[in-house]
Formats: structure tokens, sequence, C-alpha cells
């Protein structure tokens, strides 16, 4: 295929950003890649419609993880969106975006480039934001999000047992003031419909004549002459093809991102020539340095029917999804969770250290989450929000569209293990605080037997899931043995770069998509002013 200056392997929440930043620029010419389908699924606009897409492989990358003992020595799967917008069209619409110390952490461990004061500004530019402008709150850019509209009687006890924890009550739980709080999340939802980075990023700039965007086009490399990045090649309808660039940029994820550098020579050496791959250069940190929250879900049966259950089974359900398509809105209209709170688990810290989602709904686990409870429940996920422990991701083939296993390694910190534990106490306090104290009874899940530290930790091995945050594989560092330098080049050749969750050294405090849109946005402007330079 015909050259361009630049070719971006993956098009989720960073692929779609770039996108639209870089080809902005008539003069430069974009060819975007995406080795899933368009985002046409049905399911995928409708909110609460990810249970479904979840559930359909067509849409998904699944990694499996070895066997190990912080997951109970089972493989459990993180999956990640295979589809046009990546996962942030198949994840929990979720609008966090990280506290100023996140990032500054950030930039200590790569460059100033990467602090507060640049991404706040990017924030501010790349959102449409329904509470209006602010320093670092936007209301003009292109991704537009919302505050929730389902509001009830338990949501507003769950909100006010917060309040009784002495976490403030936030209109936006995103204010840069690292500080502890709950309330209503943003979310990546207007008109009732996902707002993807595909919907936000992509849909304007699609009608450009210098952006090029190919579905179903799985990356398998990138091509060297010598040192020099020449281009990706392509799986694409049973054939492979060469796309030819100026520069290439990887954007698969921490999950997809080093693999696509192991098979094109770039990791450890003994490791690529068990494969067969020929060495272009050594960078023994490819695909180490994974970093994931564990969360645990913890469940109540309600003393009161307040829980919405009910509105997801039976003909309520038919209800509801009628209510969706004739208004775009109720509970088919709302994302995974949308009350979220933030709190410290032990004293003397100096800014929250753990995250709980609150929802008015409780899953059934017979059912592996794919339906509710047929009684009056609900549910909480809680984790630690600054996991140290590292795990690592790797091919184990070179066929691109077998995706690479993992370590996740949870729990080889202890203070990552104090953590867990005391934010699963502290949750426990939360529903004994009034008035929600009087509406939860018993608790179904992991079960009041669960007390002491080593059940808490059992029940985390046992009972788990992925935050769907991992970050780190690709570590952009300072140092030389970074996978990346801080303009996020990839060390040791030239014409190669990296953005998305892999390069991140620490992982953010809550939810990833709005972080990589920002770092995204802010990657492009060091782009642009290296091609100006």
């Amino acid at each position: 295929m015909k050259g361009f200056d630049y070719v971006i392997a993956g098009a989720g929440a960073a692929g779609c950003v770039l996108a639209y930043r870089l080809s902005a620029n008539p003069a430069i010419r974009v060819c975007l890649i995406e080795a899933g389908p368009r985002d046409t699924h049905p399911f995928i606009a409708m909110p609460k419609g990810l249970a479904k897409v979840m559930a359909d492989p067509k849409h998904l990358w699944a990694h499996m993880s070895k066997p190990e003992a912080s997951t109970a020595g089972q493989s459990e799967a993180w999956v990640r969106g295979r589809v046009l917008g990546g996962s942030s069209s198949v994840n929990g619409m979720m609008y966090v975006r990280g506290q100023p110390a996140d990032f500054d952490a950030i930039a200590e461990l790569t460059s100033d480039d990467w602090n507060w004061v640049h991404i706040g500004a990017a924030y501010a530019e790349l959102e449409s934001h329904e509470l209006g402008a602010a320093p670092t709150r936007g209301a003009t850019g292109p991704l537009k999000v919302t505050m929730p509209t389902l509001k009830d009687d338990l949501s507003d006890a769950q909100l006010k047992a917060g309040q009784a924890m002495g976490w403030p009550l936030k209109q936006d739980v995103n204010a840069p003031d690292d500080s502890d709080g709950i309330g209503y999340t943003p979310r990546t939802i207007a008109g009732g419909k996902r707002q993807s980075a595909a919907v936000a990023f992509l849909r304007p700039a699609e009608g450009r004549a210098n952006l090029t965007v190919l579905t179903d086009c799985t990356v398998d490399r990138v091509t060297f002459e010598g040192k020099r990045a020449t281009g990706v090649e392509v799986l694409r309808n049973g054939a492979r093809e060469q796309i030819d660039a100026q520069e290439v940029i990887v954007c698969g994820g921490a999950m997809a991102s080093p693999g696509i550098l192991e098979r094109s020579g770039i990791g450890d050496p003994a490791r690529l020539a068990a494969l067969d791959i020929p060495l272009v250069h050594a960078s023994p940190e490819v695909g180490e340095g994974l970093i994931e929250h564990r969360g645990l879900i913890l469940q109540w049966k309600l003393k009161r029917d307040l829980s919405q259950n009910k509105m997801f089974s039976g003909w309520r359900l038919l209800v509801s999804a009628a209510r969706y398509y004739i208004s775009r809105s109720g509970p088919m209209a709302a994302a995974a969770y949308e009350i979220g709170g933030w709190f410290r688990t032990r004293p003397g810290l100096n800014r929250p250290d753990a995250q709980v989602l609150v929802a008015p709904f409780s899953f059934d686990f017979a059912k592996n989450r794919q339906d509710v409870e047929r009684f009056p429940g609900m549910h909480v996920v809680v984790y630690a929000l600054r996991p140290s422990s590292r795990g690592s991701i790797h091919i184990e083939s070179r066929d691109p569209d077998v995706a690479a296993s993992f370590s996740p390694n949870y729990r080889s910190n202890p203070a990552d293990n104090a953590a867990m534990i005391g934010a699963v106490r502290e949750v426990r306090r939360y529903v004994r605080q009034p008035p929600l104290a009087d509406l939860v009874g018993e608790e179904t899940m992991p079960g009041e037997a669960v007390e002491t530290d080593a059940q808490i930790l059992d029940a985390y091995d046992r009972l788990g899931t992925c935050g769907y945050h991992a970050v780190g594989s690709c570590r952009m560092g300072k140092d030389m043995e970074s996978v990346v330098d801080p303009r996020l080049k990839v060390r040791g050749v030239e014409g190669l770069r990296v953005m998305d969750t892999s390069i991140m050294p620490a992982i953010p405090a809550g939810n990833t998509q709005g972080p990589t849109m920002a770092m995204a946005w802010r990657a492009a402007d060091l782009i642009l002013s290296d091609r100006i330079g």
C-alpha cells in the first residue's frame, strides 16, 4: 500500500485520538489500522448492552493468564476490545480522569512533558463536559461527557452513607484536589449512546482525504531497514500486505503492544530466539512491568425492594429495553457504574488509595455475572488504587491472531495485600452507615464468614476480578532500560513509537480510559513538534 507519514497500529482510545489530531493537518497522511470490525454491533451503542458485547468473541481479544497463587491456581481471562474504538467500545463508560499527583508521579519517572500542567490542559481541550468549563475541564472538545440521569432512593442512600464515612459529596468526582470523595461519576455517554473513541474522535475525522482507516486488518509486525522502521506488515483477507510509513505508532494497549514489538524483533533476545524471531534490538523489559487493579465484588441482599434487579429481568426487562429504544433513557442508558468513591484504607496517607464502584443491583454469579439476582440486592467493586506488584505478558506464538498470555502476579508486594484488606474492611464499614445500614441485610458475596486477613486475601484470589486497567508493559522512562523514552520513541530503533496504557510507568488512580485519551492528546503535541523540529 502507498506510503503514509504515520501508521497507527490499533484503533482504541489512544489510536483514535492520535488519528484525529495528526490528520487535522491535510498535508499529513495517516493510516489507522484495527484488527477487528467496525463498531456497528447494535449493543455497542446501547450502554447497558456491554454485557452482550463482552460475551461476543468476534469483538474481543481474550488473553488468558497462567495459573498462579494470586488467582487460586486458575487461569483467568483479561479481555480487550477488538473492534473500532478498541476497549472504549466495550468498557463500562466511567470517565475517571486520575488526579494531579498521578501524572506528576509519571512525570518524575519520565519528563515534565507528562505532568499535570500538560495533562490537565489536554483534558480541557478534548472534553465537552456537561458540567461546563473549568481550569482543567473542557466544554467544547470532541468527547461528550455527561452526568447520570437515573437516580433513585437506593442511590441516594449509597451517597449519604459515603458522607457519613467522611467522604465529601462531590459534584465532579474528577475535581483535581487529590482528596477523598463520593458522587455520581461522569460517563462517556451522550444522547443515551456510548461515546467511544471511535464515535468521539474518528467519526469527525473519517471524511478527511488524508486519513485511511483499515478494519479487519491485523498488524503482525513492524518492518525495518536496519534499525529504522519502514512500516508494518499486516494480515488482511488471508493475505499479507506491507504498509509503508515514515513513522509507526503502536497503540495496541498494554496487552497487545508488547506482542507487536516482540514479533518485530524487539524484546528479550532469548525469548525471541526461542520463537525464531530475528533480533532487531535487545530490550528485555518489553512485556515486563505489567500492573493491574485487582477488584473484589461485595454483594448484599436488601431488606426493602429498592434494587434495580427487577428492571433487568422478566417483563420489566422488556419495558426497560422498549424505553431505551423509544427515548434513549432508563436503566439501559446507564453506564456500568454511576457512583464512585475514593478513600484511604488507613490513617496517615496523603491521598486516597482505594476506589469503590457502587451499584444499585446485584449479579447472579451462577450465571457468570451475565444476569442479576432474582431478589433485591446491591453490590460494590473495591480495589486498591496504586498496586506495585508487577507481572508480565509475552507472546508464545508468532501468529498475530493468537493473544499473548500473561502472569498477573497480583500480590507479590505485602503493601498491596495490606491495601486490599483495608479496602474491604472500609467497604463493610461503609454499608453500616446510615441510611444505608437500614436497607442492607445479609452479605452474600464473599460472605460474612470471610473475616480474617487471610480469608479476605483468599477471597481476592478465588473471586477477584481484573480492573481492565492494565498498564506498564512497555514502560516509558528516562532511564536507558525503559522500552520507550519520554517522547514515546522506542529505544534502540528509529521511526517507531508506542502510545497507550503500556507506556505508563505507574497506574493512574482509577479507570484508564480518560488518562489514555489525555496522554494520547498530549502525545500528538510532542509528535507534531518533533515533525516541525
